[in-house]
């Protein structure tokens, strides 16, 4: 009988490839995650540049002996998705690519053990039981990464503070204490080279507190702020960072699909526990599909309003580009506006990309290339196994509506008396003197992507339909774009909307709907 075999270097490698920054970051970021979900409250770092080697203690639970064991394995984990920052068990075994040996020490109750670990070749990761070196007192865990390279920069104090307060910048800041007092309730401190780092709050001389409510919710899900400043900021402090946990995930404008007039002068930070089930494998993004991406697509929206709402206060938000659309593209928003609306209800995780808008009624923007992407509502995320019906204050009273703040709302110019109510995204001009509030339900625009077999995709929340695939060229030339339109967002929403099994049910049942959008035969309007 055979055996599987793994080239244990080579997947190494690509594990490495797969992490957004560089690989002492991810180490030292991944043993700090490590240490926050075994509920430390104090992180000890020492930078030995003599020894080439980081040393990371807590004073978390430990591990048994028989998870120690586990930890080894690639890929094995004790820890559940949305619980905390990690969940795969893979980040810590990177450190085998930069480090000649990784001496690990754990203590809890009786069992006070230490392994000793190293990549002894592509196929071979021996590890050993040691005795106990003393990196730990009386409980938790330590690690000692004995670094191959001399010169790492894991060995100097400066770099290794400067990292934890890049990527575990909300637990060091007191505005991010009261949501994050929840999951840690005594606190995180974190000490380097025996001095402990002082928690430092926003300097900016202009700050606005952010609160987030999503769903039915009265307490907040997310809080944070945003600051302006009168000069450009540095490069690391522009766009609005999104944590969970008191990780960083992202940060910046692109993420959130809006821009100020000013974005070099613009940051923010905004701490939002939920979003931890939505995390990728390496922690650098979000997922963008099934109901983890609904639901990363529902608070995305809630931020853009809030957000939005505090650029139009300082009277710093970019207006939309408008431009005239033909008669025949107006009719197709039309039809995948109500296809949309009338989906979303069977198919819950599409309401992350149907807007409401005031009284109920729901829209679907649908700009021309270079308007905002966008995307969220809030029922998704209030119904996602994050937020179970019924979760806190659900239905208690008047609940806020999605996206609601403490600060005072911006003045939105409403539109004149018997206007119709304008689309959105900037997909038709607006009347003389009005400025439209933008818009932040799906977008669909256009790209020229040659060589690719897809028809469009999925990015954030908009459906980037291909022009320069054979089929849009065949059908720009019969004159049936509009099917083709249809048939791209369609394969694009389907990811998102169900299960790969269903794929190929729901994009039957999207074009019949619209089928009966376009001939004045949808259920609805006959009942109307």
């Amino acid at each position: 009988m055979a055996e599987t075999r793994v080239d244990l270097l080579h997947l190494l490698e690509d594990l490495r490839d797969a992490y957004p920054g560089a690989i002492e970051e991810t180490m030292l970021t991944e043993i700090v995650a490590n240490a926050l979900d075994s509920g430390a409250t104090l992180i000890r770092l020492t930078a030995d540049s003599a020894a080439a080697s980081l040393t990371i203690t807590d004073n978390g639970s430990g591990m048994p002996r028989r998870d120690l064991r586990r930890y080894h394995d690639l890929a094995a984990s004790t820890k559940a998705r949305g619980q905390g920052i990690g969940f795969a068990g893979v980040g810590i075994k990177l450190a085998l690519l930069a480090c000649r040996e990784v001496v690990t020490e754990t203590r809890r109750g009786k069992a006070h053990v230490a392994t000793s670990w190293h990549l002894a070749s592509r196929h071979r990761a021996p590890w050993k039981w040691v005795p106990p070196p003393g990196f730990v007192a009386e409980q938790g865990t330590g690690v000692r990464l004995n670094l191959a390279d001399p010169l790492s920069p894991l060995t100097d104090r400066g770099y290794v503070e400067g990292a934890i307060r890049r990527h575990y910048e909300p637990l060091l800041d007191p505005a991010c204490d009261p949501m994050l007092g929840e999951h840690y309730p005594r606190g995180v401190s974190f000490e380097v080279n025996g001095e402990l780092l002082p928690k430092q709050a926003c300097r900016s001389p202009e700050t606005a507190p952010l609160a987030i409510h999503t769903g039915r919710r009265r307490k907040p899900s997310a809080l944070g702020y945003l600051y302006r400043d009168s000069v450009p900021l540095p490069e690391e402090q522009r766009g609005v960072a999104i944590s969970t946990y008191g990780k960083i995930i992202k940060r910046g404008w692109d993420w959130l699909g809006i821009s100020p007039h000013a974005p070099e002068r613009i940051g923010g930070l905004i701490e939002f526990p939920m979003l931890a089930a939505s995390l990728t494998l390496n922690k650098g993004d979000f997922i963008r599909s099934g109901h983890r991406g609904a639901a990363y697509l529902a608070a995305r929206k809630a931020i853009q309003e809030v957000v939005q709402r505090q650029l139009a206060a300082w009277g710093d938000a970019r207006e939309q580009p408008e431009t005239a659309r033909p008669r025949a593209m107006r009719s197709l928003e039309r039809d995948l506006e109500r296809v949309l609306r009338e989906l979303s209800e069977g198919f819950p995780l599409l309401a992350s990309l149907v807007e409401h808008r005031r009284g109920g009624q729901k829209s679907l923007p649908l700009g021309p290339k270079g308007g905002p992407g966008g995307g969220g509502f809030d029922p998704a995320l209030a119904l996602s196994p994050m937020n179970p019906p019924g979760a806190d204050d659900a239905g208690a009273g008047v609940p806020p509506s999605a996206g609601s703040s403490e600060l005072p709302p911006a003045v939105r110019p409403e539109p004149p008396p018997g206007s119709s109510p304008p689309m959105t995204g900037g997909a038709l001009p607006t009347p003389r003197g009005e400025k439209r509030p933008s818009r932040l339900g799906l977008a669909v625009q256009f790209e020229e992507r040659p060589g690719d077999s897809e028809l469009g995709r999925l990015v954030e929340s908009t459906v980037y339909v291909n022009r320069a695939h054979p089929a849009y060229r065949r059908a720009a030339a019969s004159r049936s774009e509009g099917y083709h339109i249809a048939l791209s967002v369609a394969l694009a929403l389907a990811p998102l909307a169900v299960e790969p099994a269903r794929e190929h049910a729901f994009v039957t049942t999207f074009l019949a709907r619209w089928g009966e959008a376009v001939s004045g035969t949808s259920p609805r309007r006959k009942k109307r």
